[in-house]
């Protein structure tokens, strides 16, 4: 799922800087497993993780559609809890009310794709090489092709 742990705390320490507006976030599994969160090792980073799998699953409840739910927004009157989901992995984060939706959202998203490992550079197979015989072939018709190269010609004196 994550790499280290260090990753995703790092990812949510960048998060808060960016994000004046995020109060709280805390990232999990899908199996409500806490990787990293602003409350540190506390069971409060435990209960959002619940609170937040919580919504996910009354929220899949209920859509319609064939997709999968990949984010969530709850209001109150008091503050707003945001929920991303992008695989097995979740990040969830308070904020206070009247927060700006799409910036959060935003935010959030950003933060899960730094969580992603970077795919390995595919490799290129080395080039095939060519048998022996092959190779001594193709040497000999370059001597050949050199050695047949037309003389250059003067041209004939215009007088």
């Amino acid at each position: 799922m994550l790499g280290p742990t260090m990753d995703a705390q790092q990812a949510l320490a960048d998060l808060t800087e960016i994000s004046s507006q995020i109060q709280a976030a805390v990232v999990f599994d899908d199996k409500g497993k806490v990787a990293a969160s602003t409350l540190g090792e506390s069971p409060r980073a435990d209960q959002l993780a619940h609170a937040a799998s919580a919504l996910l699953a009354a929220a899949d409840a209920v859509k319609t559609g064939e997709s999968a739910l990949t984010q969530l927004e709850v209001a109150t009157g008091e503050g707003s809890v945001f929920v991303v989901r992008q695989g097995k992995t979740v990040i969830a984060a308070t904020t206070a009310s009247n927060p700006t939706a799409g910036l959060v959202f935003y935010d959030l998203k950003s933060a899960l794709r730094s969580l992603k490992p970077k795919p390995a550079a595919e490799k290129s197979p080395p080039p095939a090489k060519k048998p022996a015989a092959a190779r001594k072939t193709a040497t000999a018709a370059k001597k050949k092709t050199s050695a047949r190269k037309p003389a250059t010609r003067k041209k004939p004196d215009a007088s």
